[in-house]
């Protein structure tokens, strides 16, 4: 049976786009270019290649999807039977078959086709069937639409599923929910499993793994099971017994006798010996969990009785643990990965490879030939260095007795053995080095006492004031400007955050047209806001505080020459009727920075000229010319090229 990597599963596309590759594809990687003059065999050639990359491109991506997806014949019983649980064997089967049956009619269409191609008369009609054929083929991928997005849906999950090995050493978790399997899971592997006070927080299969003597184990954490019948289970408790079911594990069926789970021992129990038809010829382990908050010798009568059945089976082993305080953690681990390694073991040997292997093994046992002892002969040398080893070994302990008799108080000690360094020097600190000088050179050795010295001296400030800061006198004149900034400063705050409370009716939008900006002023607002700040107004009603560009003029006018007077009458004859401002005229951009007439004229001729040149050099057609000559030009591809030559005429 083969194991699949389901991560290795390609996309599926939709159907939408699944056309919109397959279209693109031929159009790029065949000729695209068809000409009247060509003779008609050589257009039905150009025709049937299109139809027939078409149909091979349709073709080997609709085999490489059902290549890719399992077949849940092949696979292990497991995954078939989690498949089914999770995506329905029959609708899975069905959307596969479906685009099995695409690809044999898009070969049939194709096939049809290319028939009728070879007998096409013409090139409107070896076009028209092209169409067709292609037209067709879209069409069948188009009724694939819900088998497509089914197929990738199935495919995100199966890319998400845990890699499971239905076939190596493998511990499975389970009981009723919220006992406390995800928490043993996460103190015996490096999973992080999610763990949560309430229940079904587990809600598919986890995956982790563990060493044990040397060997690579994966831990299978299961969702919760309820004590009800199996066609009652759903989703996710039918994965759990699919796991407990296919794979060749040792079970380790946690139990909490503190039903802080929210189960009654009872209700355990039960589901216990209604599940425990799974655990057949599997090794087998009760482990009674949260023993921090009640042991099992402080039960009552009642409800040890219940527990009788299982703790009176000697078959199956009873371990506490509690994953809070660790204890019983490592043992369970323990008990439940020897069991296995010895069911393993007498399951191996039970079956007819063992019996071949053994018939050709031979293990030769040593006879005496006759009545004379041959001891083991050592060279007086080794057995010398051997003596010399132990008195030496007898006078010095080693670090490793040291630490067997010290137990948890060994400290590692190792400068006791630097016997070149003075007993009253071993222990000092060594000195740093920097940029290859001692440190402790450039140390002062009275730094300590003159450091007391500074902050002795420094208590001494802090205490007469020294860092007070200075008491200042503020006069009147001072306060009251002080007043006067607050109060603008104030107002200001007030301005900005009306502005901002302001609703968007109220702010400013950009006008369709360009106006200028015409800025709403008063005299009254002006007195009011100048009051405010402590600025006598009195005296000033008949103060002229606005003048207008029209009066400036005005009365500028008269101190003027009368041919500038006339200028400027002519210039503010040309007024703009919507805003009444007078019009300005922008001279041309060809013209800017050019003094008069004759100089525009000269820049004029020259700007000609250079146009010209550059236009005559380039090959151009105009000045904005960007015309790109013939891509098959006719010198360079007329005739027919001569076999084996890459010359052309």
């Amino acid at each position: 049976m083969s194991l699949y990597n389901f991560k290795k599963i390609m996309v599926v596309p939709p159907a939408t786009s699944f056309i919109d590759i397959m279209l693109s594809r031929t159009q790029r990687k065949t000729p695209t270019v068809v000409h009247k003059h060509y003779k008609i065999s050589r257009i039905r050639a150009f025709y049937m290649r299109k139809v027939k990359y078409t149909q091979q491109n349709f073709h080997d991506r609709l085999s490489q999807i059902i290549q890719d997806f399992p077949k849940l014949d092949d696979i292990h019983p497991f995954y078939a039977d989690l498949i089914n649980v999770l995506f329905e064997k029959d609708h899975y089967k069905l959307a596969l078959g479906q685009l099995n049956m695409a690809r044999h009619l898009i070969d049939n269409v194709a096939k049809e086709y290319v028939r009728l191609l070879k007998y096409g008369d013409s090139l409107y009609r070896c076009k028209q069937l092209k169409k067709a054929a292609l037209g067709r083929m879209a069409t069948i991928i188009k009724r694939q639409k819900d088998n497509l997005a089914y197929l990738e849906t199935v495919r995100q999950h199966l890319s998400r599923l845990p890699t499971i090995d239905p076939y190596t050493r493998t511990i499975i978790l389970t009981g009723f929910p919220n006992v406390g399997k995800s928490s043993f899971m996460n103190k015996i592997t490096r999973a992080e499993v999610e763990v949560q006070p309430y229940a079904f927080t587990t809600k598919s299969l986890f995956v982790g793994h563990t060493d044990y003597k040397y060997l690579r184990w994966q831990v299978i954490d299961t969702p919760g099971l309820l004590d009800r019948s199996l066609e009652d289970r759903n989703v996710i408790e039918m994965q759990a017994i699919t796991a407990l079911a296919h794979l060749r594990a040792c079970v380790l069926y946690i139990m909490d006798i503190s039903e802080n789970c929210g189960h009654t021992l009872e209700e355990q129990v039960h589901l216990y010996e209604s599940i425990k038809p799974l655990f057949a010829n599997k090794p087998l382990m009760i482990v009674i969990n949260k023993v921090d908050i009640i042991k099992l010798d402080e039960l009552d009568e009642a409800r040890r009785n219940v527990l009788a059945n299982i703790l009176n089976d000697e078959n199956v082993p009873v371990i506490q643990m509690s994953t809070v305080s660790e204890e019983g953690v490592m043992e369970a681990k323990t008990e439940a990965c020897e069991r296995l390694l010895g069911f393993r073991v007498d399951h191996k040997m039970k079956t007819k490879k063992v019996e071949n292997i053994l018939n050709r093994l031979h293990v030769a046992m040593p006879e005496k030939r006759d009545t004379k002892e041959r001891p083991a002969f050592i060279p007086e040398s080794v057995m010398q260095k051997r003596e010399i080893d132990a008195a030496i070994r007898q006078k010095r302990k080693l670090e490793k007795d040291i630490e067997e008799e010290e137990g948890d108080d060994y400290i590692l000690d190792l400068k006791k053995h630097y016997v070149t360094i003075p007993e009253e020097e071993r222990y000092d600190i060594i000195p740093e080095f920097l940029d290859g000088h001692n440190i402790a050179d450039y140390i002062d050795p009275d730094i300590f006492e003159k450091l007391e010295e500074l902050e002795r001296e420094e208590g001494m400030r802090l205490e007469n004031g020294f860092y007070d800061p200075p008491k200042l006198n503020i006069d009147e004149t001072l306060q009251e400007i002080r007043d006067m900034a607050r109060q603008i400063r104030t107002k200001r705050f007030i301005l900005r955050d009306n502005k901002k409370l302001a609703p968007k009716a109220d702010k400013p939008k950009i006008p369709r047209h360009k106006l200028p900006h015409i800025r709403e002023r008063k005299v009254e607002n002006l007195k009011n806001t100048m009051e405010e700040l402590g600025v006598d107004m009195s005296g000033k009603d008949d103060a002229n505080f606005v003048k207008s560009q029209m009066s400036l003029r005005r009365g500028i006018a008269p101190a003027i020459g009368g041919s500038i007077q006339k200028k400027k009458d002519k210039e503010s004859s040309a007024i703009v009727k919507s805003t009444g401002q007078p019009l300005k005229r922008k001279a041309p951009k060809h013209e800017l920075g050019l003094s008069n007439v004759i100089t525009k004229k000269k820049a004029q001729v020259m700007a000609k000229h250079d146009i010209a040149k550059k236009l005559k050099k380039m090959c151009l057609k105009g000045e904005a010319d960007r015309f790109i000559g013939d891509l098959k030009p006719k010198h360079l591809f007329s005739g027919k090229r001569g076999s084996g030559k890459t010359d052309r005429r």
